[in-house]
């Protein structure tokens, strides 16, 4: 497990605020004291925001602490960046962010062209120094097997796919995509394992959330109210057997556990961080896992991915990007 840094600077989906960096940083102690010391930020998060609070965080830290931290972060594939030398360059604007190399470097998101282009970029900034080790996010299978293949023609392994995977997102499981991962040695990672804070049991039909998540709980609980419920009961059933007070969270995330995934929920405040590391302390039996299977099956996935602002194709290669 590690801990997402989305929400860490992000005011516009998330609603940041300055005021919140005090218990972030508490947040941060509290994960690596116990034992949680990967954090998974990018540039794109608060616009550098978020990695720059990881290295204030870190700079505070006794050395002996600091140095069990490992920190990913991505490049954004944004349409102007179209050169592998916008890799290098984007890595080394992180890394003076973070304070220090980083850990896993990926890249975000596929663009509609130039994909090969940061492929060579990730292998310069390995062969740099600047990063670790290398992966992507959001990419399918046919991406997933050509980025592996580029790398490994330089001598580099690609280690790691973050793409959305929860209870309400079960589309690499189902269309191939963590086959292909687990067939080529490449670590899944899943990002948004508790579907933005839905399968936490905090919202339903009569709550929503506010901004843009407010949509996709009407789709949950309104437009799929019934299926969805059975999906919260079979996680309550779950839940209950652990003790009154363990949260529908934890069953989310042991959930993608089971499938042999690095979960990285966020947390912005120390009740969130304390539920998410609670996760550890138990897991699922096979007859769970497989109750949550079929509960889940039945829901559509929380966004459909044709909807997903993902480019599908790279037009230059044709090569599929995204699948999932």
């Amino acid at each position: 497990m590690g801990l997402g840094a989305w929400a860490w600077g992000d005011s516009l989906f998330w609603g940041y605020s300055k005021d919140e960096d005090k218990e972030l940083e508490q947040v941060f102690r509290y994960a690596i004291e116990n034992g949680v010391s990967f954090f998974d930020t990018a540039e794109l998060y608060g616009i550098g925001r978020s990695e720059s609070l990881i290295k204030d965080f870190a700079a505070r830290m006794e050395d002996a602490d600091r140095q069990k931290i490992s920190v990913a972060t991505k490049f954004a594939a944004l349409p102007w960046r179209t050169k592998r030398g916008d890799v290098v360059n984007a890595a080394e604007a992180s890394v003076r962010r973070l304070g220090r190399p980083i850990d896993l470097y990926q890249i975000h998101f596929p663009n509609a062209y130039a994909n090969e282009a940061y492929w060579d970029g990730l292998a310069d900034c390995f062969d740099k120094g600047l990063v670790k080790s290398v992966g992507v996010s959001n990419y399918g299978k046919d991406a997933v097997k050509a980025c592996h293949s580029s790398l490994a023609k330089r001598g580099i392994p690609l280690s790691s796919n973050q793409v959305q995977m929860s209870l309400l997102y079960r589309g690499p499981l189902d269309n191939g995509l963590k086959d292909t991962c687990d067939e080529l040695g490449v670590q899944t990672i899943a990002y948004s394992p508790l579907a933005l804070g839905l399968l936490t049991g905090k919202y339903n039909a009569q709550n929503f959330p506010k901004g843009p998540r407010k949509k996709l709980a009407e789709r949950l609980f309104v437009e799929n109210g019934p299926a969805a419920e059975r999906l919260l009961d079979s996680m309550r059933s779950i839940a209950v057997k652990r003790g009154a007070d363990t949260p529908l969270s934890q069953v989310a995330l042991n959930w993608c556990i089971a499938k042999n995934t690095c979960v990285i929920p966020g947390a912005r405040n120390m009740k969130q961080v304390k539920q998410n590391l609670g996760a550890l302390q138990w897991s699922l039996t096979k007859d769970e896992v497989a109750m949550l299977d079929e509960a889940s099956k039945a829901l559509p996935s929380l966004v459909p991915p044709e909807a997903s602002p993902f480019p599908k194709k790279d037009k230059d290669t044709g090569l599929i990007m995204f699948d999932s």
